[in-house]
């Protein structure tokens, strides 16, 4: 069973009026795995509605098929909407063919154009693999006060050098190191929910927490502890997930209005 939900087109599917979807019930007749943890432990989090979660799950299917990535086991997937109206990063269970069930989600900041060595963060898929390790923050401030990359021991998803568009200049196409990290506890994480960065994907400490200590991302990793690698990033407190995803995807809604589920920030 099933119904259909119409919305307003600000919601971009590529229609140019009124867009009607079938929203489905969970693809696999039950709430995905670590929906309720994500829920209890990543705070803050975000609540879109079921519509939303489906208009997600499609751009999510239509990011996979465009660079030919093919998921035939289920497992987790995290989707970025980097529109500046949105700047949101959802948590997606879920296979090719099988359907996509929605975790949760988080506010995240992505790249800020307009300053030098400012990218705009790049769309696509990007595999969290150890050919790019990640490595973990020191703590250490920056001459302005800043820690970019959050508290000490926050981990670092290192996706490698990518193709961006540069946000400077004649914003020609450049190369980004591309990484998913934490932010400054004091100065960063209050601003997430909007553009900052130089090109990466800012994330709450608390999200960064979840992902790592339950390898949500590391089937690459876990494959490498089963053969016997020993990997000093792994932290001892681990609960892995029995169903480790290893893709990054990020996408843009182009949306002209902010949506209610995805706030601004309060001020402080």
């Amino acid at each position: 069973m099933f119904k259909h939900l119409c919305f307003p087109s600000g919601v971009r599917l590529g229609l140019a009026a009124l867009l009607c979807i079938a929203v489905l019930p969970p693809a696999y007749g039950a709430p995905p795995p670590l929906a309720a943890e994500f829920a209890q432990e990543v705070t803050p989090h975000l609540d879109p509605p079921p519509v939303e979660r489906a208009n997600y799950a499609t751009q999510l299917r239509q990011a996979l098929a465009t660079a030919g990535t093919e998921i035939t086991t289920p497992q987790f997937v995290l989707l970025v909407d980097r529109s500046p109206m949105v700047q949101a990063a959802l948590l997606y269970w879920g296979a090719n063919g099988q359907g996509w069930d929605f975790v949760g989600a988080a506010p995240v900041s992505t790249g800020l154009p307009g300053r030098f060595e400012h990218f705009t963060t790049p769309l696509g898929v990007y595999a969290h693999t150890l050919v790019n390790p990640d490595f973990r923050a020191e703590g250490t401030k920056n001459k302005l006060g800043f820690r970019g990359y959050g508290s000490k021991g926050m981990r670092i998803y290192d996706l490698g050098w990518v193709k961006a568009p540069r946000g400077w200049g004649d914003g020609a196409m450049g190369v980004l190191r591309l990484q998913m990290h934490a932010t400054d506890p004091d100065h960063g994480a209050q601003r997430l929910g909007t553009a900052q960065s130089e090109g990466c994907i800012r994330i709450p400490e608390e999200l960064n927490n979840f992902l790592d200590r339950r390898g949500v991302l590391d089937e690459d990793y876990e494959r490498a502890l089963a053969s016997g690698a020993n990997l000093w990033v792994m932290r001892a407190d681990r609960i892995p997930t029995g169903s480790p995803g290893r893709y990054i995807v990020v996408v843009d809604s182009e949306r002209s209005t902010r949506p209610d589920w995805s706030p601004l920030p309060a001020r402080r």
